[in-house]
C-alpha cells in the first residue's frame, strides 16, 4: 500500500489537535499565568506565540489578560478564533516577528525548537526582546536536550499511538532517531486512519537545546533567567498542579525557562 504524504495531519486539521492532546483542565494555561503572576509581569498584555489551537491564549484571556495569539498555520488561527474566542489572532513566524508591544511573551509546547539552527534562535529572541517592554517576562516549555545523554527509550523501538474522534480511528507508529550533527530529534510518523486508507507518512525535528546552551542564549540577547528547570509543568510527569514551586533540577525530558528582559537593554 502506497504512503501519502501529507503537510502534517494534526496541525493541518486543529480539531484532531485537540482530540489527540486533549487538555481540559487548562493546565498548560494554568501553568504559564502562574509564571507571569509568580515572576512579575509587568502589565496584561500577552503575546502567546505558536498559539496553535488557541487554548492557551483563550485561557490566558479570561483570566483578564490582553492577549494576542500568534500562529504560521491559517488553520490553527481559524480554529482559534472560533472555539477560543477573545484573543486577537495573527499569522505570524516565530523566527522573525514584530507584533506590537507586550508585557510578556509566552511559548509553549516546543514551540520554540522549531528554530532549527542558531540564526533561527537569534531571530526568535531578537524578536522577543524588540517585543517586550523593559522589565517584560518569556515564558518558555519544550523538550529537553540533556534528557538525552545517556538516554534511548525514546529512540530504541517505535511507539504505537491512537485516539478516536466522530467515530474514525486514528493510529500512529512514531520512530525518533537524534541528527547529533544539527542538534535535532527527528521524528518520522506514520498515520493509519480508518479502515482501509493509505497510511500517511509525516516528518518533523526539533532543535535540542541543553539547559545551559539555553540559559547562555538567553544572556546574550539580554535577558536574566529566573527560573530554569524539568519541572514540573504542564507535561511533566507528574503534572504541575497549583501552588507547586518551580523545581531545580534540569535532567528529566521537559525544559521550562522563564526569563526577564533586562532593564538596561
Amino acid at each position: 500500500m502506497t504512503q501519502r504524504r501529507t503537510r502534517n495531519l494534526l496541525t493541518d486539521h486543529p480539531a484532531l489537535y485537540e482530540a489527540r492532546f486533549p487538555d481540559p483542565g487548562r493546565l498548560a494555561g494554568r501553568w504559564a499565568e502562574d509564571c507571569l503572576r509568580r515572576y512579575g509581569a509587568p502589565g496584561p498584555r500577552v503575546l502567546d506565540i505558536g498559539c496553535g489551537t488557541g487554548r492557551d491564549a483563550g485561557h490566558l484571556h479570561a483570566t483578564g489578560r490582553t492577549v494576542t495569539g500568534a500562529d504560521l498555520s491559517e488553520a490553527m488561527l481559524a480554529y482559534a478564533r472560533e472555539r477560543h474566542p477573545g484573543p486577537e489572532y495573527v499569522r505570524a513566524d516565530l523566527r522573525d516577528f514584530d507584533l506590537g508591544s507586550f508585557d510578556a511573551v509566552v511559548c509553549l509546547d516546543s514551540a520554540l525548537l522549531y528554530c532549527h539552527t542558531n540564526d533561527e534562535l537569534d531571530g526568535f529572541l531578537s524578536s522577543c526582546r524588540r517585543s517586550l517592554t523593559p522589565g517584560g517576562l518569556l515564558v518558555t516549555e519544550m523538550r529537553n536536550g540533556a534528557f538525552f545523554l545517556g538516554r534511548t527509550e525514546l529512540l530504541d523501538t517505535p511507539s504505537v499511538s491512537g485516539f478516536e474522534a466522530d467515530g474514525i480511528s486514528y493510529r500512529a507508529t512514531t520512530t525518533m532517531r537524534l541528527d547529533r550533527t544539527a542538534q535535532l530529534l527527528r521524528r518520522s510518523r506514520v498515520w493509519s486512519v480508518g479502515e482501509g486508507g493509505a497510511p500517511v507518512e509525516q516528518h518533523s525535528a526539533w532543535r535540542l537545546l541543553f539547559p545551559q546552551e539555553l540559559r547562555g542564549l538567553l544572556a546574550a540577547h539580554g535577558f536574566d533567567v529566573l527560573a530554569l528547570h524539568d519541572g514540573p509543568g504542564p507535561r511533566t510527569t507528574p503534572p504541575w498542579r497549583e501552588g507547586d514551586p518551580p523545581g531545580e533540577t534540569a535532567g528529566a525530558d521537559r525544559l521550562h525557562a522563564i526569563a526577564r528582559l533586562a532593564h538596561h537593554h
